[in-house]
């Protein structure tokens, strides 16, 4: 694995790949790898010839009053791992080279970026996250680039990007992982002491009681049942909202798929975590108790039929046996 610092360097070894006809896979990331990274690193390595990971606490998403200078940072400890899942090139640049000085571009996404995190850490959180995955995928014009389904906000704003500025990248979005105890792995959370790591693992937990209402077809106690999960672990959430899964809109109901997202400050960590509740789920259920109650009703008459005439019965044993095949 090569580590490379500058955007010339890493714009030769792309070029020389693709030269050679050879795929190009991007794991964006700000190091401090747990699992969750080296899942993307896995699926990158799986399908793609060059896999370049790129390791960059991009400032521009910080704001004054967040962790950017206790921020987890571990090059030695990074560089191995990513070696170790057979990554090519570690990108690993200085500020200066992403944002030298004049530097004065800046995107901005608007719609989905207002809400939730963007309206919890400001709107510059995303502006800076845009900003830099574009430039990124500018510096390595990867043909795919993954990103963990725990911030899911921050897919649906690459997507975009990508959707609007016409870039030719294709976004792959990877399942969350978690500890044994459900909590979605994250880098920030080695900031949780004892006590706090017991009362993380409510989020998840939330997230579950909220589906458990969805699958038993609930339509209003959804938030309700994921809010007294919160409250128990002592836990007030920063956000708790069911939103559409592809615009962000506020829904009451899961009509269409839609992301039920937590935010929560448990002890010295700010931790996001999410849910995809699929439209089908409910919908299933309800169907199954109506097929149920429809089968029940035929069996009904179908018995009522066969004590009026065993003709009757013998015809239906034949449809049903066609029906079964």
């Amino acid at each position: 694995m090569r580590i490379l610092r500058t955007i010339a360097e890493v714009r030769a070894a792309v070029r020389e790949a693709k030269e050679a006809g050879r795929t190009v896979g991007l794991v964006p990331t700000m190091g401090a790898f747990h699992e969750g990274h080296l899942s993307l690193m896995r699926a990158a390595r799986e399908r793609n010839d060059l896999v370049v990971v790129s390791l960059f606490v991009n400032p521009t998403q910080f704001a004054a009053n967040e962790d950017l200078s206790t921020y987890p940072r571990g090059e030695a400890r990074d560089s191995a791992l990513a070696e170790a899942e057979g990554v090519d090139v570690l990108f690993a640049p200085d500020a200066v080279e992403i944002y030298p000085d004049g530097f004065a571009t800046n995107i901005h996404v608007a719609g989905i970026t207002e809400v939730l995190d963007g309206a919890s850490r400001g709107s510059h959180h995303f502006d800076g996250v845009a900003t830099v995955v574009a430039k990124l995928f500018g510096i390595v014009r990867p043909d795919v680039a993954y990103f963990g389904q725990k911030d899911a906000q921050q897919v649906l704003v690459v997507r975009r990007v990508v959707r609007d500025l016409d870039l030719d990248v294709r976004i792959v979005a990877c399942p969350i992982v978690r500890e044994s105890d459900g909590l979605a792995m994250s880098s920030r959370n080695v900031y949780l002491d004892e006590d706090a790591r017991v009362r993380a693992t409510a989020l998840n937990r939330a997230l579950d009681a909220a589906d458990a209402a969805h699958r038993a077809g609930e339509r209003d106690g959804i938030l309700s049942a994921a809010h007294a999960v919160l409250s128990a672990a002592g836990i007030d959430a920063e956000y708790l909202e069911l939103r559409d899964a592809e615009t962000l809109r506020l829904v009451t109901a899961v009509e269409r798929d839609a992301l039920l997202l937590v935010a929560a400050r448990v002890g010295a960590a700010r931790l996001i975590d999410n849910l995809l509740l699929t439209a089908t789920s409910a919908t299933e259920i309800t169907s199954t108790i109506a097929s149920s109650s429809t089968a029940e009703s035929s069996s009904t008459t179908e018995t009522s039929s066969a004590r009026e005439s065993s003709s009757a019965r013998e015809s239906s044993s034949a449809t049903d046996g066609k029906g079964d095949a």
